[in-house]
């Protein structure tokens, strides 16, 4: 059966892997900006042995109808989660064209290149220095892209007009979220200890937008939150002794070496 041959690209959804250096196959094949892939067979080109001859099987162009060659893309989306690869890191609508062979659920290509780009909010990097990095690699595509949320879709980049204030919003925003959460949860909570330099261990009981209480002995103190940092080399909360002011004693006595308010 002859394989048919499309002049004009068909529509059709696949993933990509996604880095600062742009788009690979899932197989690792690198897509290059500006230029279409062209499908080349990697299994006709097989040695095998008749009678202690090594013969060679000829190398066919891609992709045929009794191979598995070709560049692949699901029908639909439908079709593309069937399959289980809309979880990679980003799908997207390509064009196709060449020969194509159809298949179960999709079609295998001679030729391919991006025709939009959707980004999950969920596997897009947290912190903007390198979803600007990546970025940049997917606009040198010229292809429109966009954010995909909560079943929105937001657009990110224009192929006619460039960045788009929604999208980029997006980006901000989620960003501002993460680091307001990264830095509360880089901040002690109920029950971290904290070592205070200079003294002992003590144990955080409650903490409020200014300082934190902790319990020293038989005694709470009022240690200002900005003076706790995480000591990543001992991997413990430290303050220093004068950042530390006794509150109400919890059974009596005193700790020694702290300051007075």
């Amino acid at each position: 059966m002859k394989v048919p041959d499309y002049f004009f690209p068909l529509v059709a959804y696949r993933a990509w892997q996604w880095d600062a250096h742009g788009l690979r196959s899932l197989n690792g094949e690198p897509w290059i900006a500006g230029r279409p892939l062209a499908a080349a067979c990697r299994t006709a080109r097989v040695a095998r042995r008749v009678d202690r001859a090594k013969v060679m099987r000829g190398v066919h162009a891609a992709p045929q109808m009794d191979c598995t060659c070709g560049i692949y893309a699901a029908k639909n989306l439908d079709h593309l989660r069937q399959t289980g690869y809309e979880r990679y890191g980003i799908c997207g609508e390509v064009y196709l064209w060449g020969s194509l062979v159809e298949c179960e659920f999709g079609w295998r290509a001679q030729f391919a290149y991006p025709k939009a780009l959707y980004l999950s909010s969920n596997t897009l990097p947290v912190t903007l220095a390198e979803i600007r990095s990546r970025l940049r690699a997917l606009i040198s595509y010229r292809r429109d892209i966009f954010i995909t949320h909560q079943g929105a879709s937001i657009a990110l980049w224009r192929e006619k007009s460039g960045l788009e204030s929604a999208g980029l919003d997006f980006l901000m925003g989620r960003g501002g979220h993460w680091y307001d959460r990264h830095h509360r949860e880089k901040t002690p909570g109920q029950g971290d200890r904290v070592a205070i330099l200079g003294s002992r261990i003590a144990v955080v009981t409650d903490v409020d937008s200014e300082q934190l209480y902790a319990l020293l002995g038989n005694q709470i103190l009022r240690i200002r939150r900005r003076t706790v940092v995480w000591n990543e080399q001992n991997l413990r909360w430290e303050t220093s002794l004068w950042a530390c002011f006794r509150n109400l004693p919890q059974t009596g006595g005193i700790a020694h070496g702290l300051s007075k308010q």
